[in-house]
Order: C-alpha cells, then structure tokens, then sequence
C-alpha cells in the first residue's frame, strides 16, 4: 500500500500544477475566443478526443494492466507487439480519416487545416499510449506526472506568447489554439518515446520470454477492446451532446447564436471549473488499475476492500468541500473567463454532477481492474440514455432550457455513480457500507 499512496502523492501534485496551468488556459481562450467561439472550440473538441481514443486503442490501460499482473521477463515482447499494433492502427486510420472529415459538415464552419491536424494526433497518440502504459504498469508515476505537467506548461506558454504578439479573427484564433494543443502532445510523446526506447535497451540485455504476436494481441485486444468501446461511446455521446443540447435550446426559444453562446458558458467555463479537482480522481484512477488488477489476480480480497474504501473516503474528504467551496463562490470564480451571471448560475446547477464524477473516475478504473469493462459499458449507455432524454425533454421547454438540460445531466451522474457501486461491493462480496464478508466471485 506504501507505492500506491506514494504513487498517488506524486500524480496529485504533479496534475494539480497542471490542472492551475489548464486552468490559466481555458481562461485565455475563453478571453481570445469570447462567448461564441469557445463554443465552436468546445464543440470541435469531442471530435479529437474520439480520433484520441481510436487512435491510442486504449493500450495503455491494457499494457499497464499486463505489465502489473506479469513478470518482468515477459515485458518486452508484448511492447514490441503493441508498437507493431500501433503501426497498423496508424497506417488505416491516416487512409480513412482524410475521408471521413472531408465528407462531413461538422468541419465546414472551421479553418480547413485543422482537419490536417486532426489527422496529425494520430501517430503522436498511438505510440505514446504504449510509453504511458508502460510506465503505469511498473508505477514509475514520476513520468506519467512529469508528462501531463509537461504538456499543461507547453500549451500555456505557447498560446500566451501567441496570443500577445499576433492578433486573428476568430477562425485563425481557433486554429491557432488546435495547433498548440497538437503542438503540446507532439513534444510530450517525444519525452515519453524516448524513455521508453531507453527502458526497451535495458530489457532486450535481461532474460526476456518469448511470445506470440497472436498471444499478445489476445492478450491486449482483451482489455483494450472494450475500454476502447466504453470510450468510443464516451466520445461519440460527447460529441452528439454539443447538437442535443443545441437543438433542445432552439426548440425552447433561443436563437443559433445564443445558443451556442450558453453551450459555451456550460462546458467552456462552468464545466472547466467544476471539474478543476478531477485530478485527483484521475490520479487515483491511475493507481487504481495496476493495484486492482494484481490484488484481484491473487485473490487478495482484504486489499481490494482497504482500495476501495480508500478511495472512497479520500473522494468524500476532497469532494464534498470542493463542491461546497464551488457553489459559495461560483460568481467570482465564473468572472475570472467573462462575466456572465448565466455562466454561475450554470456553475451552481451542475455541483452533484461534479460530485458524482468524482466518484465514478476511480470506480471506472477499479471496474477495469477487476476485468468488468463491459459492466461499466452497460452502465454508462443506460445513464446515457436518461440523461439525454431528459436532457432533451427538459430542456425543449421554454420555462426550463438550461436548467433542464444541467437537471438532465446530474441523474445521468448519480445514476452511474450506483450501478458501478453496486457492482463493484457485489463482486468483491462486501456491503454498500464496505464491512460485509464473503468469498469472492471469479469468473
């Protein structure tokens, strides 16, 4: 337990600076971009986050997964397949993605190159996913934590520096921000590659165990393929969210324009200072999946409760006051990007949203440990699918609109928090309360 508090320490730290930092960085957007184009930023966004996903195949879950539950001999031959893995994966995804975006309307409102560094992400993302997963695997978290902080920085001082001595209009200032943001992740798998290919020297001089290419692709595809889906409908429901909410505002009495303005306020702003303190849920998240993974492979279900209760307890500890502090302060906070009395209002409806997440990111990741992937993939298409009727009904409604839509999104968010809950005391056999014993349920 001593390298998983440690572990944890490092990565909350690190992704604290780099959360400040991301902070400073969707303020200056929301300065440069105003009300109207950090919508259109927050709109195209859910689409680079799904060629993320495909693209990345979600390799370093299962590769820190694999890596945690074997032996060290067994290490470099299944980094070797992955990076052969990750070459197809780039090879088919730079054939067809020049299609699929040049076919689609979504793109038609932005500056033409920006499809081009859509399509640029891809190798940057698939072979630095093998390096983080790597990495998370053997819990060299230092890396992992200098890498995130690493990129935060990168993109601040470039847009900061950009922004002050050039001006654009709106269609080059939002090129301008896609490009540092590809800019940042460029740079960040650079450190990471190269890390990894000094780590790959050491090894190949050890004892290795030889493995098929078939093996590790089994092994792999296991993992990553449903992780793969649950983030694929995570993204594709991301992406769909932007034209639901959108239409559901139109139908209510807004017009295009504004609109869009009040997507921006909610995911621009609003949810960028709501999610501020999801570092730490997602640094437990990291910790989660290799520790999960090996106590759950030896059956050692003493520590898979103290995990979980553990991570539970440090969720209330931050949590609860964030929220506390998030909706005292909302106004001040929300007058830090533009001032704007929807955008606290916005700020405020939202707090049990945020609070649900921050419970639902560790439990994700303790789901993955435990090989329920689908489990959590049933989970979240059920509380995607209230959310978004609801979201759509509420929000249609002329007396409702936005505080609709926000009330739409918090039961799709305690919705999910219980199913993974539940799911996770049943498959460890202990009580809601984490005190219950029974004998562990493998299959």
């Amino acid at each position: 337990m001593k390298s998983f508090y440690k572990g944890t320490l490092i990565l909350i730290v690190a992704a604290f600076f780099g959360e400040c930092i991301e902070f400073l960085v969707n303020m200056l957007l929301a300065r440069e971009l105003h009300e109207e184009g950090m919508g259109l930023y927050m709109s195209i966004l859910p689409i680079f986050f799904l060629i993320y996903v495909i693209a990345s195949l979600e390799l370093h879950i299962s590769i820190s997964k694999f890596v945690a539950e074997n032996k060290q001999a067994m290490h470099y031959n299944l980094i070797v397949h992955a990076l052969k893995m990750a070459a197809v994966v780039v090879l088919v995804m730079c054939v067809v993605m020049p299609f699929i975006l040049s076919f689609s309307s979504i793109m038609d409102k932005y500056h033409p190159y920006i499809k081009w560094l859509l399509i640029t992400v891809i190798p940057i993302v698939a072979f630095s996913s093998i390096a983080r997963g790597y990495f998370m695997g053997v819990q060299q978290m230092g890396k992992i934590a200098f890498s995130n902080f690493l990129k935060d920085i990168i993109q601040f001082g470039l847009l900061f520096l950009i922004f002050n001595l050039f001006h654009f209009n709106q269609e080059k200032s939002l090129l301008m921000a896609f490009f540092v943001l590809i800019g940042s992740e460029f740079l960040v798998f650079l450190y990471l590659i190269n890390l990894l290919i000094l780590q790959m020297r050491i090894m190949r001089r050890g004892t290795n165990s030889r493995t098929t290419g078939k093996h590790a692709r089994q092994k792999l595809l296991a993992v990553s393929l449903p992780t793969m889906g649950l983030r694929i409908f995570h993204a594709i429901t991301n992406a769909i969210q932007p034209f639901l909410i959108h239409t559901a505002l139109l139908s209510a009495g807004f017009g295009a324009v504004v609109a869009t303005e009040h997507f921006g306020m909610l995911t621009g702003v609003a949810m960028t200072i709501g999610f501020f303190p999801a570092f730490i849920a997602h640094s437990l998240m990291i910790m989660l999946i290799p520790n999960v993974s090996n106590a759950y492979k030896r059956q050692d279900k003493e520590k898979l409760r103290v995990l979980l209760q553990k991570s539970m307890s440090f969720t209330v500890l931050y949590g609860v006051p964030a929220v506390i502090f998030i909706y005292f302060f909302a106004e001040p906070l929300t007058s830090l990007f533009f001032s704007s009395t929807s955008a606290a209002y916005y700020l405020k409806l939202l707090c049990p949203y945020f609070l649900f997440h921050f419970f639902v990111i560790p439990m994700q990741a303790y789901l993955i440990g435990l090989g329920l992937v689908k489990d959590a993939f049933i989970h979240t298409v059920w509380s995607h699918i209230v959310a978004f009727l609801m979201m759509y009904i509420l929000g249609s409604q002329a007396s409702l609109n936005m505080g609709g839509i926000i009330l739409g999104m918090n039961t799709g968010a305690v919705l999910l928090t219980f199913m993974h809950y539940l799911t996770i005391c049943k498959k460890i056999g202990i009580s809601i309360l984490l005190t219950k014993s029974r004998s562990i349920s493998i299959k």
